[in-house]
């Protein structure tokens, strides 16, 4: 039975926190709030999960395009072999914040896709909860934005809306208030200089 949990951004809720982060454990996807867009969650080391996610998509998981989102920036050599300082000055100055950032991945996104891919997309959102959440999981979480059938209105705002729609496809949906109808801006580094993949919410004045 799929739940719906309230959870204040300012404060987030510890035990609330706890809920969603064992529903990853146990293989489940979530809804979560970021920065932007609502967004599904599953844990990257539970490759059914992943799998899940990717169907959910329509892809199977080796093709599947998912952001990666941490905590911060110390856990990113775990997955990118791109750590050179100018690289790390731009990640430090436009995170956390509504930016997706392609880097080169190391040998551990590879085995975690079951894929040749050499890329990761990474996120560090504004956004408490979903911080609180990947800092209590221990691991980042493979994210994928919820677009709305409307071709209008890209993406549904409203928490109680997801979960109506939703809910069958998730063990609980986070509401963290009224999401955004903007999406990140992607910057792809993965070839060294910026190259703007997506115009989204991140101002590009940061970046370029």
């Amino acid at each position: 039975m799929s739940q719906l949990i309230k959870i204040y951004p300012e404060n987030p809720n510890q035990k609330e926190i706890e809920k969603a982060v064992s529903a990853l454990r146990s293989g489940e996807l979530i809804i979560i709030p970021t920065d932007t867009v609502y967004s599904f969650a599953a844990d990257i080391t539970k490759p059914k999960a992943l799998e899940k996610l990717a169907r959910l998509k329509g892809k199977k998981i080796q093709h599947a395009d998912f952001s990666f989102l941490f905590y911060d920036l110390s856990h990113l050599s775990d997955y990118t072999k791109q750590f050179d300082t100018p690289t790390y000055k731009l990640l430090k100055k436009a995170l956390p914040g509504p930016y997706t950032f392609i880097l080169e991945a190391n040998n551990t996104v590879p085995k975690i896709f079951k894929s040749k891919k050499r890329t990761i997309g990474i996120r560090v959102p504004d956004n408490n909860i979903a911080r609180a959440i990947v800092k209590e999981l221990g691991n980042p979480v493979a994210t994928s934005s919820i677009h709305d059938e409307d071709a209008i209105i890209e993406y549904t705002t409203d928490p109680e809306l997801i979960f109506e729609k939703h809910h069958h496809l998730v063990a609980l949906v986070v509401d963290g208030g009224y999401g955004d109808n903007d999406a990140s801006t992607v910057i792809d580094l993965s070839d060294g200089a910026p190259e703007v993949i997506r115009e989204g919410k991140g101002s590009l004045d940061l970046i370029l």
